[in-house]
């Protein structure tokens, strides 16, 4: 049995297409097919049914797709245990992160994993929970950082530190903020316009959640998918915005803004480090959940949460 072949069939069976698994994969849709095809003749099975909506696991199919990601995750351990003879865990991982934690985490995240891992390779990506959560799923990411959502059953996660929410809005021509000025209460900000992502995004959700319990609801001026977009139109006094702290402290221009605190209740949203409940964590992931974990707890100390042993996927894969 070709381990190529069954690298493609793998993934065509968790994607569910061979066009998003022959994207993944940066092959040919029809040098894909093939590959499958000729993986079926030789088990003399039908392992794909193919229809208008993609391609779905035969009965054998699944059989093979529960043996199949098993022996893939034994060769990476093989090679992960031939790295550890050269002194030092290998492999590639690719991690997902939030924007406005991207800004922060990149540069340590990577000087970190260069220094603690030189043999293996790191992959980075940013986007929307929901976003990064499909990754996931997908086995595009092997980890991602995820703004407080809805877990699926295919992901497992674990908390790791708290952000507090501000309320961000264009700074006054010439204005000194020392001393800062005083909290506003949430109810006050739901009748501000508010610059706000779409609902799919985490930071939204909660926000709405949180004044849902109070009996008020967001006043949306503008809906933008996008960090900086959303800065830059706050900047040009088309609203304001309700982001972390360090979406503004990273920013191009982070003296352009106003930052005041939010309380009645105070704003703060869980940051959680996640992973596939499907696939076991190899040797290299371990080590980076380890590695995020301990940069997290140096860059975020305040407000970083411990980790239940029984939750950390760290501990997946022995």
């Amino acid at each position: 049995m070709d381990l190529k072949q069954l690298e493609y069939f793998v993934r065509v069976a968790e994607l569910g297409s061979f066009t998003r698994a022959a994207h993944a994969l940066n092959i040919a849709q029809p040098a894909l097919s093939r590959q499958v095809r000729l993986l079926e003749v030789e088990l003399r099975q039908n392992l794909l049914v193919r229809n208008g909506r993609g391609a779905l696991p035969t009965e054998a199919g699944k059989v093979l797709l529960d043996h199949g990601r098993g022996i893939l995750h034994q060769v990476e351990r093989a090679r992960e245990d031939l790295g550890r003879l050269r002194g030092t865990p290998s492999g590639r991982v690719a991690i997902g992160l939030p924007t406005t934690l991207a800004r922060v985490l990149t540069v340590p995240l990577t000087h970190a994993f260069r220094r603690q891992l030189p043999e293996a390779q790191l992959s980075i990506s940013e986007g929307l929970s929901a976003t990064l959560q499909e990754g996931l799923i997908q086995g595009r990411l092997d980890l991602a950082l995820l703004y407080d959502t809805t877990l699926l059953p295919e992901i497992e996660s674990q908390p790791l530190f708290e952000e507090e929410l501000v309320l961000v809005q264009a700074r006054e021509p010439g204005l000194q903020e020392d001393p800062p000025p005083p909290p506003l209460a949430l109810h006050e900000v739901a009748r501000l316009p508010l610059v706000i992502p779409s609902r799919s995004n985490a930071i939204r959700a909660h926000v709405e959640r949180e004044m849902a319990g109070i009996g008020v609801r967001p006043t949306i001026a503008l809906e933008i998918d996008g960090v900086h977009a959303i800065l830059d139109l706050v900047a040009e006094r088309l609203g304001c915005a309700i982001l972390s702290r360090h979406a503004v402290a990273s920013s191009i221009r982070p003296s352009a803004y106003s930052v005041r605190e939010i309380d009645e209740p105070r704003l703060r949203i869980r940051v959680a480090l996640a992973c596939s409940a499907t696939r076991p964590a190899t040797l290299t992931q371990q080590a980076t959940t380890e590695l995020i974990r301990q940069l997290c707890g140096t860059l975020f100390p305040a407000s970083s949460a411990p980790t239940p042993a029984a939750e950390a996927p760290a501990r997946r894969g022995h």
